[in-house]
């Protein structure tokens, strides 16, 4: 507990970063220090207006001094590995409201889609005249929480990018405070999307009502962690696989595991386990369905780190198998990223025929996997890839 104005409030924010700097677990860093301030800053505002809304005596001075107008957000953008959801965490946990939810945006939108859908259900049956799903829809959401942390606010849906305009409108009427975190600035959002125009609206809804934090830290602390781990697991037995979930842990940062879909060219490649910027496949998952270049290089753009699960030997029966992991491991070594793999052989024996266009092909595809394996590859590819994301 702290002391401010003479009375006794919450832990703040910067009192938990400087326990972790002191016990070790951090390393103090003037960028996550200015957050730790904005967050600190949030949550004084969000008390005051908490209070204000009592109705007992405390209530009442506390609406004396309230700051009229609505509370300003944060949207905190920067590269991975830099804390953004450590911080944001810190927040949550310490907010003091009941009313508060944390999600995953993409998560969020699954909702929102789910509940438009319920709306439209109960118009046709006659249970409501309410004609447009969107105001009582964010009236709901806003009953439920009216302070909402998204991580990983991105955009990659048409149907989300349609509708976040008005949504958000009706949210942040409704008295909603928004803090996020993502790898893009507010600018580059839902960029190069198909029909931008109507999306852009939103940007500027999101700047005024959240303010733009760039964090900056020089340091990818993930990819600090993630140096220290093996990337090439085999055989596959008991310790590869908690090999592969031990540096899942770490390039997750404990994130919440979903699926995800990515939209291509209408068509959908689907990602049964994401968390942040990183999503994890088995074999079969990407190399015995049909995908082909531009569902890898898709699944490259979104995510700067990939595992891969149970890659197999393979002969001339799996030859169809052997040309999309050669095509897999040729856009994720072109797009720089980052990879982990459990294999049933070294790089060097995954493929066993020795004729026939893919034994050529696949030596490529060995070399590329061990020198994937190297610090220095990770060093000068993974720090820089996706810094444009």
């Amino acid at each position: 507990m702290s002391l401010r104005d003479g009375l006794v409030t919450h832990l703040t924010v910067a009192q938990r970063y400087a326990h972790m700097v002191e016990t070790g677990a951090l390393a103090r860093d003037p960028a996550q220090q200015k957050v730790v301030a904005a967050l600190d800053h949030l949550i004084d505002r969000i008390e005051e207006r908490r209070l204000a809304r009592k109705s007992s005596a405390l209530g009442w001075l506390f609406a004396k001094r309230h700051r009229k107008g609505p509370v300003t957000g944060l949207y905190i953008h920067g590269g991975v590995g830099r804390g953004k959801t450590m911080l944001m965490d810190m927040f949550f946990e310490l907010v003091p409201v009941r009313g508060k939810r944390r999600a995953h945006f993409n998560d969020f939108m699954a909702d929102v889609h789910d509940r438009i859908a319920r709306h439209r259900a109960a118009l046709k049956n006659g249970e409501t005249r309410e004609k447009d799903p969107i105001p009582p829809v964010a009236a709901e959401l806003a009953r439920q929480a009216w302070v909402l942390c998204f991580d990983e606010f991105t955009v990659t849906d048409i149907a989300d990018a349609m509708i976040l305009s008005r949504l958000f409108s009706a949210l942040f009427a409704e008295g909603v405070v928004l803090v996020a975190t993502s790898n893009v600035a507010p600018d580059d959002l839902y960029r190069d999307g198909l029909n931008r125009g109507l999306f852009e609206p939103f940007i500027d809804i999101l700047k005024r009502h959240a303010q733009v934090l760039h964090l900056d830290a020089d340091t990818d602390y993930r990819l600090e962690k993630l140096s220290r781990l093996p990337v090439y697991m085999t055989p596959l037995d008991a310790d590869s696989e908690r090999m592969m979930d031990a540096a899942w842990q770490a390039a997750t940062e404990g994130r919440e595991t979903h699926r995800e879909e990515l939209h291509i060219k209408g068509r959908t490649v689907t990602v049964p386990r994401a968390a942040g910027r990183a999503a994890r496949f088995t074999f079969a998952e990407l190399c015995r369905k049909p995908l082909g270049a531009r569902d890898f290089l898709a699944i490259a753009r979104r995510f700067d780190t990939i595992f891969i699960d149970g890659v197999p030997v393979m002969g001339l029966a799996q030859r169809n198998e052997a040309k999309r992991f050669i095509l897999l491991i040729d856009t994720l070594y072109d797009s720089r990223t980052r990879l982990f793999v459990s294999a049933e052989a070294p790089p060097e024996g995954l493929y066993t025929a020795d004729r026939g266009t893919e034994a050529f092909e696949f030596s490529r595809t060995a070399s590329r996997l061990v020198e994937m394996q190297s610090h220095e590859w990770a060093e000068n590819g993974a720090r820089t890839a996706h810094s444009a994301a």
